[in-house]
């Protein structure tokens, strides 16, 4: 038998007779138990060494395709099943182009990347990195996080925690998720409009759950048989409404009375424009009921995926064992350097600086609205956060302002996919967290071109 070997200068030469030999049997061109040439003979007709033809070999053997005996040879093992290798079908992947990305962001959940402190966060990552062991985060988040964001709670939201009841997260979706399994006993409640991310991980999960309505007082007093209230109280989502503390009040009753848990999203509570901020949920209740979810995508960036929940003490032993053999997902660096970031009070001015930020492109983004469209539009939710509501005037509708917009190279949320009845057609949500103040006023400006019909009297 000769064995024919096309060498490429791109593999290692008995990685190449390997995958020769391996091919042929595979495709049938070798018969089971044929003798294939010595090493000396196949090294001589190759043109390598020896110990190269003893590499292939051995590799083929370890993987089953060829057999020895001692003083015989190497022989071609039986495959009990004929198989024919193909190539892997690339072609019938979807064919997802890159988007280009919008000339005008005012999409949902953006912040403005241009003000994170990248200076200093560097200098304390380099510090950490090069001074950390290489043992993984526990899964509840390094201690010195823990604290530190106990801290914070205490001084910026006013609700008094140890350190063990906090534990650190990549985001939303995994706390939630993690929540929703540890409750796994437990009917869910979700507000109606409500966040599309929270209502898709209980999908995953399996989990049904029921609509609990929005009125202008925020989430309802649920009057369903649920025990588990999903809620986003300091500015609902989508809608933007502050919960009074009346209904605050209510809600806490009802958990009280059914034995419930109430999930307090405290998502975006940092960037309040008028007024004191409002109490937590969880800090009126001395976290007996509520479970306090807190981020750092919306103060610093998404990317950075830390977010942590606060659960109550009766609740963290047994979320302890439930949970002892995960490990931490989250980068034990990037947990140390924002610890720093906190405990040096960075953190807190950089969410000063921001909240400034943020209220002047609101304001600016309100005047413009104003300027270019008009009273027929009506902004909602303005109080708090990084989005607006826009009411559309009764000869617009949704799909129609999106679909333009996005001609224009405008971005914009639908409000209608956070709805599961009585969706609306006639509103849009307007972020301005990415956008500079300049293209806040050109995007609302473009934007009048196509959604007034009166544009010309308002350029």
């Amino acid at each position: 038998m000769e064995l024919e070997i096309h060498f490429s200068h791109k593999k290692p030469k008995f990685l190449q007779i390997y995958e020769g030999i391996r091919q042929g049997i595979l495709l049938g061109n070798f018969r089971k138990d044929t003798q294939l040439p010595a090493k000396r003979k196949l090294a001589v007709q190759l043109n390598v060494s020896v110990i190269t033809v003893q590499q292939a070999y051995d590799q083929l053997v370890s993987e089953g395709y060829i057999y020895s005996i001692e003083r015989r040879g190497y022989f071609v093992a039986a495959i009990l099943e004929e198989w024919h290798e193909q190539k892997n079908k690339t072609e019938d992947l979807p064919n997802n182009q890159q988007e280009v990305p919008p000339a005008y962001n005012f999409r949902n959940g953006q912040v403005d990347l241009h003000s994170f402190p990248y200076n200093q966060w560097l200098r304390i990552y380099r510090e950490k990195l090069q001074m950390l062991s290489p043992q993984n985060a526990p899964w509840q988040g390094e201690e010195v996080l823990r604290r530190a964001i106990a801290q914070y709670l205490a001084t910026a939201r006013g609700l008094s925690c140890s350190y063990q009841q906090v534990f650190v997260f990549s985001g939303f979706q995994q706390q939630f998720m993690n929540c929703m399994l540890f409750f796994k006993d437990r009917s869910i409640g979700i507000e109606e409009p409500g966040f599309m991310r929270a209502k898709a991980t209980l999908r995953q999960l399996g989990r049904p759950y029921k609509l609990v309505d929005v009125d202008e007082e925020g989430c309802q007093v649920p009057d369903l048989h649920i025990n588990c209230l999903y809620t986003t109280p300091a500015h609902q989502f989508p809608n933007g409404q502050v919960m009074t503390i009346q209904r605050r009040i209510d809600l806490l009753n009802w958990a009280r009375k059914n034995q419930g848990v109430i999930i307090e999203d405290d998502y975006d509570s940092e960037f309040r424009y008028t007024g004191t901020p409002i109490p937590t949920l969880a800090n009126l209740d001395q976290l007996q009921h509520v479970i306090y979810f807190g981020t750092f995508s919306k103060t610093l960036m998404p990317s950075l995926r830390i977010s942590y929940i606060v659960l109550p003490a009766h609740f963290v032993k047994p979320f302890e064992d439930f949970n002892k053999h995960l490990k931490s997902t989250v980068s034990k660096v990037d947990q140390h350097t924002l610890a720093e970031f906190i405990n040096k009070e960075l953190y807190s001015k950089h969410v000063a600086k921001m909240r400034v930020l943020y209220r002047k492109k609101r304001m600016h983004l309100l005047k413009n609205i104003e300027r270019y469209l008009g009273q027929g539009f009506k902004v909602k939710g303005e109080e708090a956060g990084l989005h607006i509501v826009l009411e559309l005037p009764a000869h617009l509708t949704e799909d129609h302002v999106i679909h333009q917009a996005y001609q224009q190279g405008i971005a914009l949320d639908r409000i209608s996919s956070l709805y599961e009845q009585q969706k609306p057609n006639n509103q849009i949500m307007i972020g301005y967290g990415e956008p500079s103040l300049e293209e806040i006023e050109h995007g609302i400006k473009k934007l009048s071109y196509f959604l007034c019909a009166d544009h010309s009297d308002r350029r």
